[in-house]
């Protein structure tokens, strides 16, 4: 399937287990995103995200964003939009 970047990981948080994205290009709730990196390919159903501890339903670019995910994901990696 192709993919759109959409942003980078510039942190990631264990307890809540959450990814935070800085947006290159919008993305939203409901969308499924990819997270690639040297050691990291996660896809995820975006279900729920927060800009400044409020939830919001989509981020635009510029926007630093926290996605809650399954797994561990890294500084750095590269974060695609499924289209």
């Amino acid at each position: 399937m192709p993919e759109e970047l959409v942003g980078e990981v510039v942190d990631f948080f264990a307890k809540p287990v959450v990814a935070a994205v800085h947006a290159t290009s919008a993305f939203k709730v409901g969308d499924t995103i990819h997270f690639k990196g040297h050691t990291t390919d996660l896809q995820v159903t975006v279900n729920s995200m927060q800009i400044n501890n409020k939830s919001v339903t989509e981020a635009n670019a510029g926007d630093d964003v926290g996605v809650k995910v399954p797994d561990k994901v890294r500084h750095g990696d590269s974060v695609y939009r499924v289209v």
